[in-house]
């Protein structure tokens, strides 16, 4: 209910903003902008962006390398979200590695970390080149916990430094105040700007505990949507907040466009300020008409940190170029009710009203207290619509990767056979007549309430797996749609490519295949 009531404010927002707008578009800066800087400095302070020669060349080779390595083993894979009431197929294909056992939930879909290599896990990769790429983007996973870390750090002695100068101009202003009585102040207004986080809450912030990697080709997509503000050009990825992370958490963005592959000769009228040719970064102030948009180009090895609460009080937005790019997102997940330990426990919770019967070995409940048989079909809910079916609805695409997840999942459903029996307990427990009929309704009334859910959600997850093969199909058909005009563009680009990209010609070639 939280979540729809969400999704309408939004979309209220959204009207609001675009009937404000009418027919007229925000302005946006970028770097060939002389306030852009300043607008940078002012409104998206908490923006930190770090060139490619400012990473050691050693791991960009290594990441990009696990990059064409993921993509080759078609480990890559497009999702079906759900926004509105309604199945979409994403443009970008993603796959998320991390902490094993983590999950991250976004529109709807759950998804399951591949595993990257972790001390005192037994993690069967599928093969060697699986793995070395998990590694390498542990890799990078560190380096960009580092530098998150030193961003902050580098924040709060600025935000420190702001208030000691301030403290000493109202100190000099008042001459009055005695030089005991000013140090004072400076001191107490110092440490009430400065965060109370110590350099351990730092690292807590920044402690990524999964990447999202994203893979898109432009030239394969016949449609991508338009920026509906700023008049920024074809998306990506449309504006948004990222969702399901710990509080004021940094966000890492290391960007990878294979710049030098096949770029279509375009007679549109550019675009005022971004080369459309080249992939961008869009912020703006969440629903904002007075404040001027970013767009930051993004080349081949840069990162971008998001600090503090920039992802709360803006949106960003991803705007496509003409080449191949992948992305690895890494983010601290909020994993509060999205790992392994979390649902087992949850599910060992609810079992504890099942007994078995020494004897005869038959099984009953303990009790049929209206709280206690409402918490348990509600886990019972949680397993079946949180982990079971979002795990096998996504079919079998892990085991591109590693059979890691098999067998917490049929503990999982080891679990669920035991709730769905007492399920069938309370259907027989309440049925009988020794049962007072006021305890009886009032369990009986909250027990249809769950199962109504129940029934609602596996209507809603079936009419999804028909939606699936139909949008499976619909890809077929763009696809065959796209070789032509790939098969166009190689041959328009072959002089085009540069020797020198390691990934130019390979991913131009793969559009035929």
């Amino acid at each position: 209910m939280k979540r729809r009531a969400g999704e309408r404010e939004k979309e209220w927002k959204k009207k609001k903003l675009l009937e404000e707008l009418g027919e007229n578009t925000l302005p946006y800066k970028t770097p060939a902008d002389d306030d852009f800087h300043q607008l940078w400095k002012t409104k998206y302070s908490n923006l930190v962006f770090r060139k490619s020669d400012t990473v050691p060349e050693e791991l960009h080779q290594m990441v990009q390398e696990s990059f064409l390595t993921l993509r080759k083993h078609d480990c890559f894979f497009q999702d079906l979200v759900r926004i509105k009431g309604k199945d979409f197929v994403t443009p970008v294909s993603r796959i998320l590695i991390g902490n094993p056992g983590c999950t991250y939930k976004y529109l709807n879909t759950r998804l399951f970390t591949v595993p990257w290599p972790t001390e005192g896990y037994d993690i069967n990769y599928c093969n060697p080149q699986i793995r070395d790429a998990c590694n390498a983007l542990i890799r990078l996973n560190d380096y960009l916990h580092i530098e998150a870390v030193k961003a902050l750090q580098e924040q709060n002695l600025f935000e420190t430094k702001e208030i000691k100068d301030t403290t000493r101009l109202d100190g000099e202003k008042n001459f009055a105040t005695s030089i005991t009585e000013t140090g004072s102040i400076s001191k107490d207004q110092s440490s009430c700007c400065v965060p109370e986080d110590d350099y351990i809450s730092l690292k807590n912030r920044t402690a990524y505990n999964l990447t999202l990697l994203n893979y898109m080709d432009p030239l394969q997509m016949l449609y991508l949507k338009q920026e509906p503000y700023f008049g920024m050009g074809n998306m990506a990825v449309s504006w948004h907040h990222d969702e399901n992370l710990v509080k004021r958490s940094t966000v890492a963005v290391y960007s990878y466009s294979c710049e030098g592959s096949a770029m279509e000769e375009s007679n549109e009228q550019k675009l005022k300020g971004r080369d459309p040719a080249v992939w961008h970064v869009g912020l703006k102030v969440a629903w904002d008409i007075e404040t001027p948009g970013l767009a930051i180009p993004l080349h081949q090895g840069d990162f971008y940190l998001m600090l503090d609460d920039l992802n709360m009080t803006h949106q960003h937005c991803v705007l496509a170029g003409f080449s191949p790019r992948f992305s690895s997102t890494h983010r601290v997940a909020d994993c509060s009710r999205g790992t392994l330990e979390y649902i087992f426990g949850q599910c060992e919770l609810a079992l504890q009203n099942l007994q078995t019967d020494s004897d005869s070995m038959a099984l009953s409940l303990k009790s049929l207290e209206t709280a206690v048989v409402k918490q348990v079909e509600e886990i019972h809910n949680e397993v079946e619509f949180e982990w079971l079916r979002q795990f096998w609805f996504q079919g079998k695409r892990y085991l591109k990767c590693t059979d890691w997840w098999l067998k917490p999942i049929a503990k999982l459903e080891e679990f669920w056979r035991k709730m769905e029996i007492m399920t069938s307990l309370v259907l027989s427990e309440v049925g009988k007549e020794e049962q007072i009929d006021e305890q009886r309704n009032e369990t009986i009334s909250c027990f249809l309430l769950v199962l109504t859910e129940r029934q609602k959600l596996r209507k809603e997850w079936t009419a999804s797996r028909a939606v699936r093969s139909l949008k499976s199909h619909e890809h077929v058909k763009r696809r065959a749609a796209a070789l032509f005009r790939a098969r166009r563009l190689l041959a328009l680009s072959r002089s085009r490519i540069k020797v020198g990209g390691r990934c130019a010609l390979q991913m131009a070639t793969s559009a035929l295949r």
